[in-house]
């Protein structure tokens, strides 16, 4: 077959351009997106990346001080204590098994009014979490609910995955994975149940909020197998990660 005033070196200009043009999609599609940021110091002098989400800063890490505003030290639960210590606790406290995942604190630290949260910042309300995860596409319907509840909102507050430090690998890949697309950078910190027993690291990450229902306090919780976000209450003496928002 003949081609009438075919130009090989056009045609490979034209082939080569189509794979730049792809690649260029391909990588704005992958790429992690821009996030206005910031730091914020605590007590101790960790310092912690921040992130706006909607109209709000929050902390884009898990919160490890060890001590109130005041200076006040917070009781630190050993790991090789007995579990019923922790069980037994009705007093501000925290604990931790790999403290790279950030502490994990019982609801007595949160509501203490020495303060946990670095000056200038508090524990969100579940009225805040609620805005949260409205902004990342739940609806207001599903945000009032209990137990999973929106679509893939989980994802979008999760650390990017493929990430193995920090979540376990997902059943299903293709739909069940971290996007980070929030900025929030969740991390599979697990919990402390009120008996004392750890839950499994890289499989679930549970985060306290301010707010109470009668004698128990909301939470929130995601799930390495999990697109959607868990909203429940419980036992005060439950071991959760924190996260703070700017007041």
């Amino acid at each position: 077959m003949h081609f009438k005033n075919y130009n090989p070196g056009v045609s490979f200009f034209i082939l080569i351009s189509f794979f730049i043009l792809l690649f260029a999609a391909c990588k704005k599609e992958n790429d992690t997106p821009a996030f206005e940021t910031g730091t914020l110091t605590d007590m101790d002098g960790n310092v912690y990346q921040t992130v706006k989400i909607g109209t709000k800063w929050w902390m884009a890490e898990n919160l490890k001080v060890k001590r109130y505003n005041n200076g006040d030290s917070i009781f630190y639960s050993m790991q090789n204590q007995p579990d019923s210590v922790w069980a037994n606790l009705t007093a501000g406290s925290y604990c931790y098994s790999d403290e790279k995942y950030g502490f994990l604190y019982n609801y007595y630290s949160v509501s203490d009014s020495r303060k946990i949260a670095p000056a200038g910042w508090h524990i969100p309300s579940d009225e805040e979490w609620k805005e949260l995860e409205i902004f990342l596409g739940m609806s207001v319907e599903d945000a009032g609910k209990i137990n999973w509840r929106g679509s893939d909102q989980g994802n979008k507050l999760k650390a990017t995955g493929g990430n193995t430090t920090y979540w376990a690998t997902s059943s299903d890949i293709y739909t069940i994975f971290g996007t980070n697309e929030s900025g929030f950078n969740a991390i599979g910190g697990a919990c402390r149940m009120f008996d004392g027993q750890w839950g499994d690291l890289t499989h679930t990450g549970f985060w306290w909020t301010s707010s109470l229902t009668e004698n128990e306090a909301w939470y929130r919780g995601l799930d390495y197998n999990k697109t959607t976000v868990f909203r429940y209450f419980g036992l005060k003496n439950y071991g959760f990660s924190i996260r703070c928002v700017k007041d």
